[in-house]
């Protein structure tokens, strides 16, 4: 907690944001960290709740010690802050920008006033901790011998990776692209997470001992039997990279995209990765159908681009703008959500479904075919004469992801045993209805969207981490077998 009459105190402030005016001309972050005379009143307002909900599992995937370092910043000790966000959360810097907060929606204080602003707290922490310099690297003090891969550079597999190299293992991260970092490099815009964050904590992290090896594809250009006999353990952590598609009259006319195809192509251009975009939406009519945070992504991404119209499509009726009994605190409920690109220009249609995608004589698209929806008895059916169009040079298809993509990794993996549940997800054990992140092959592992689907990035590194965790205990086991065998 911070200050006992905290709450009643103070309200809540968010932290700053530049202009809309100005965040649409370029691809950088526009929301800053709290200053220094606003954060102690933020953490302030952490109020002595006896049960913190907020860091537990309903509050937070990587159980944070919130009341501990809102009270540590509150005192102005700092340093002492970061160690504690550090002992739950390797990159509270990706988490402080990605995370939509589920922690504030379990707030005591949430319950009849604004929660506290934990997000924006914790993203000051370390962002002040990188500007002073504190965030150093953190070697083991001796090795164990033991060699792991880690397939996929996403929040799951760096968080894995850094957990193992600091228990003394030899860790190798093999990554399909150019550079380190997966969606949180290709599919995250700039604008919500700079890149330089993440060459931050892979600089750290080959100091710690962690090897990097990009454009590397396992399955393609080294062999499943390579890894598995040169590695103890083996961890897929690949992302659920498959996206939902619309198989639509007109699903193959030009200017259909998926949103992520669209998303890199921005992120290549400012990495300097290539020279021009591919899909360009300035000056021309963009339609998103999806409403969720890749939705979100694509409309921000749009509007820099200068797009003439965005149109944000959801096939759900407009959620309710307060909490209602189907989701009581402390869960997560759904609600209007409003983010910043809503913010800076978009008309969402709700209750809305697409049946065709019109085009002219050159096979361009033109326009969307769609009608209204209506729920009766949990399930969505069309109205009746409710028809109508949406003009549109471009659509991008956001409609969330199913399953890993079904590549060579895969493939030859499943061969050897490796099991995927009925989503395409790669399956894992549970014991006492808690996972684990064994998979049906031996010494392999999975963490993150592979296991689990879709998902946050906090449920990505809290998996990461208790991956990391399953597979030193399992190594050491095998450590003590064969100090008894000799």
């Amino acid at each position: 907690m911070g200050k006992v009459t905290g709450f009643i105190e103070y309200t809540r402030e968010n932290p700053p944001k530049d202009s809309i005016e100005l965040r649409l001309t370029n691809q950088m972050e526009f929301e800053h960290p709290y200053h220094a005379d606003k954060i102690k009143i933020q953490a302030a307002r952490c109020m002595d709740c006896g049960v913190p909900f907020c860091h537990g599992e309903t509050g937070c995937p990587v159980q944070n010690n919130i009341p501990e370092w809102n009270d540590l910043i509150y005192n102005g000790r700092w340093k002492e802050a970061l160690d504690n966000l550090h002992a739950t959360n390797n990159f509270p810097e990706f988490t402080g920008r990605l995370c939509p907060a589920p922690c504030e929606t379990a707030c005591v204080l949430g319950i009849n006033e604004p929660a506290v602003s934990i997000k924006g707290i914790e993203r000051t922490i370390v962002d002040k901790a990188i500007f002073e310099g504190w965030i150093l690297p953190r070697t083991a003090a001796k090795k164990t011998g033991k060699n792991i891969a880690v397939i996929g550079s996403g929040p799951a597999g760096l968080a894995s990776a850094q957990q193992l190299a600091r228990y003394g293992h030899s860790v190798t991260v093999f990554e399909k692209n150019e550079r380190i970092g997966g969606l949180l490099r290709y599919g995250i815009p700039d604008f919500k997470l700079e890149k330089n964050l993440i060459d931050r904590r892979v600089k750290q992290m080959s100091r710690e001992g962690v090897k990097f090896v990009t454009e590397t594809n396992v399955g393609e250009n080294i062999s499943v039997d390579d890894i598995l006999s040169k590695f103890d353990a083996v961890i897929l952590a690949i992302g659920s990279e498959q996206p939902r598609d619309l198989p639509i009259q007109g699903r193959e006319l030009r200017g259909v995209y998926f949103a992520m195809e669209y998303l890199i192509d921005q992120n290549r251009v400012n990495s300097g990765s290539q020279s021009e975009l591919f899909v360009n939406a300035r000056g021309r009519k963009v339609a998103v159908i999806g409403g969720g945070d890749t939705g979100a992504d694509c409309v921000g991404t749009a509007n820099r681009q200068g797009a003439k119209s965005v149109t944000q499509i959801e096939i759900f009726p407009m959620p309710p703008k307060e909490r209602t009994n189907a989701a009581p605190w402390p869960y997560w409920p759904n609600i209007l959500r409003t983010g910043s690109s809503h913010e800076e220009g978009v008309e969402r249609i709700w209750g809305t479904n697409t049946k065709a995608f019109i085009g002219n004589d050159r096979d361009e698209l033109t326009k969307l075919k769609c009608c209204k929806i209506e729920i009766a008895s949990g399930k969505l059916s069309d109205v009746a004469g409710s028809e109508f169009e949406i003009e549109a040079d471009i659509v991008l298809l956001a409609m969330g992801f199913v399953s890993p993509a079904r590549t060579r990794l895969i493939i030859e993996m499943e061969k050897l045993g490796l099991e995927l549940d009925k989503r395409g997800n790669i399956k894992t054990p549970q014991t006492n209805g808690e996972p684990e992140y064994r998979t049906t092959l031996n010494k392999v592992y999975s963490c993150g969207d592979a296991r689990r689907g879709q998902s946050l990035v906090v449920w990505a590194i809290a998996e990461g981490r208790k991956c990391a965790s399953m597979v030193h205990t399992d190594l050491m086991k095998s450590v003590q077998k064969e100090r008894y065998a000799d």
